[in-house]
């Protein structure tokens, strides 16, 4: 695992990885920008209506507005992990090509797939996010929640998009193998404006080489 986290670290920060999760980042930044102007008022309303059951009139606007903004955080994070799990096919057989040469790329991520399965973990994600926003206040507790939360966002997109690449069916299941504990640790980009677009990507990475170095020893 040292192993992985440090050849992960030194490909997060190589020329291709720093453009394209620029690239990734401008185009998720316009569409989650123009999506949440649009619908602002809209999600203030369902925020002020979801605190109603607190008695402090308030703490109920205060809090709509925290909330309103951590949600519009989410959105624009969901945005990344959409457009980084669709992109990043060239990206992650050009770094495989590089360390692990021998090993060939047996398939390709279906779009609709992709797309799928992105788009579910958003929702089931935000979902979770409104339905343990009463947690997130704890210290410590609130934190491990939210960091967890942000794994269900990038885990399974992640899984198929390097399971379709290099992994034969047979193999799935180690590949699931530590795959919540990747995703908590790539999510902790999160935690970190700006550099919170190299969430996805970074998970990408360290699944990649969690299998290929694997297999590579095989």
């Amino acid at each position: 695992m040292q192993k992985v986290l440090k050849q992960s670290l030194k490909d997060i920060f190589s020329k291709d990885v720093l453009v394209f999760v620029l690239q990734v980042g401008f185009v998720s930044l316009i569409l989650a920008s123009l999506f949440i102007w649009y619908f602002w008022e809209g999600l203030s309303s369902f925020i002020v209506s979801y605190l109603s059951w607190i008695p402090w009139e308030w703490l109920q606007t205060s809090g709509a507005y925290v909330i309103t903004l951590a949600l519009a955080y989410m959105i624009f994070i969901s945005t990344v992990s959409l457009f980084t799990s669709l992109w990043s096919e060239k990206l992650l057989i050009k770094i495989a090509k590089k360390h692990y040469p021998d090993i060939p790329v047996i398939g390709t991520a279906s779009l609709h797939t992709s797309i799928f399965l992105t788009l579910k973990a958003t929702i089931v994600f935000l979902a979770l996010f409104m339905l343990s926003i009463p947690f997130l206040f704890i210290p410590v507790l609130g934190q491990i929640v939210m960091l967890y939360l942000w794994s269900i966002l990038i885990k399974e997109p992640t899984m198929y998009d390097v399971h379709s690449l290099f992994i034969a069916k047979d193999k799935k299941k180690f590949l699931r193998k530590k795959s919540t504990f990747l995703s908590m640790l790539a999510s902790l980009f999160n935690y970190i404006p700006i550099a919170n677009i190299f969430a996805p990507v970074f998970a990408q990475i360290l699944f990649l080489h969690h299998i290929l170095m694997y297999q590579s020893k095989a």
